[in-house]
């Protein structure tokens, strides 16, 4: 007879645990499929976790599969070619009216008549009576008359001549533009470091790439504080037009204005651009 006590190596801890008891009853069977569950239920939250993760990484990976080529455009600048400035018709100006008369000035001349000196007549006095005179207390005693005032000659009238005359300059207007100036606008650094800032600023993305050479002329208003106003391309392709308008307002640096009788003006530049692309 086996000992009762000693249990055989094959039984799991719940075959030991349930031993001679209802198996039947629930516990046995739901503690018998706990490791299974465990098992199972861990993949399943371990898969859903990932799914979730890695959606992010999908979604990107199928749109760069799906997204088309981007064409790369080459833009390289070409030497700028300052041109012959815009002459604009002259503006039919009314005549200036005509200078008002010099008016001579009159020069007064003060002629100093001196009198001649006449010789006043003496007046006799007669001497006081004897009684006076013994009532009279003789004495030496120096008494000082009242002086003359010293004649002084007025100064000698003005030579007459004529007045200095004074060179009158043009006035000059805050509103126009000026085309021609004594000094023109200049850029900071000078024309090339604008064509540097043209260069590195332009978009060649706004371009198809197949154009070949475009050109176009820009023209722009150097106002009297060195902002840049009024902007315009007149070139054959619309989209360079724009991308050359657009580049020329984001350059923020103050020009020197053109300047006439050493007084700032507004000043209109043109500005020659052609650009090489190529596919």
């Amino acid at each position: 007879m086996a000992d009762e006590n000693v249990y055989s190596r094959n039984l799991t801890l719940d075959e030991i645990v349930f031993e001679n008891r209802n198996k039947e009853y629930g516990a046995y069977d739901i503690r018998h499929q706990y490791p299974r569950l465990l098992t199972k239920s861990f993949i399943i939250g371990t898969s859903i976790f990932l799914l979730l993760a890695l959606s992010p990484l999908i979604y990107l990976t199928i749109k760069n599969l799906n997204a088309e080529k981007q064409v790369e455009v080459k833009a390289d600048l070409v030497d700028i070619i300052q041109e012959d400035k815009i002459v604009e018709p002259p503006k039919e100006e009314e005549p200036p009216p005509p200078p008002p008369p010099k008016v001579e000035e009159k020069i007064e001349i003060i002629q100093n008549v001196v009198p001649e000196p006449v010789k006043a007549p003496k007046i006799e006095t007669p001497p006081p009576p004897i009684s006076k005179q013994l009532e009279t207390t003789t004495g030496v005693v120096n008494q000082e008359g009242v002086k003359a005032p010293a004649y002084t000659p007025p100064p000698p009238p003005p030579s007459s001549g004529k007045g200095t005359a004074v060179e009158l300059k043009p006035q000059v207007s805050d509103t126009q533009v000026y085309t021609e100036v004594e000094q023109t606008a200049e850029f900071p650094g000078g024309i090339n470091a604008f064509r540097n800032k043209v260069s590195s600023n332009f978009d060649g993305s706004a371009m198809n790439g197949d154009e070949g050479t475009v050109k176009t002329e820009i023209t722009f208003v150097v106002e009297r504080d060195g902002s840049i106003t009024d902007v315009k391309a007149n070139g054959k392709n619309a989209d360079f037009n724009s991308e050359a308008m657009r580049t020329i307002k984001s350059i923020k640096n103050k020009w020197t204005p053109a300047k006439i009788n050493g007084q700032s003006v507004r000043y209109r530049f043109r500005l020659p651009l052609t650009m090489n692309f190529e596919g």
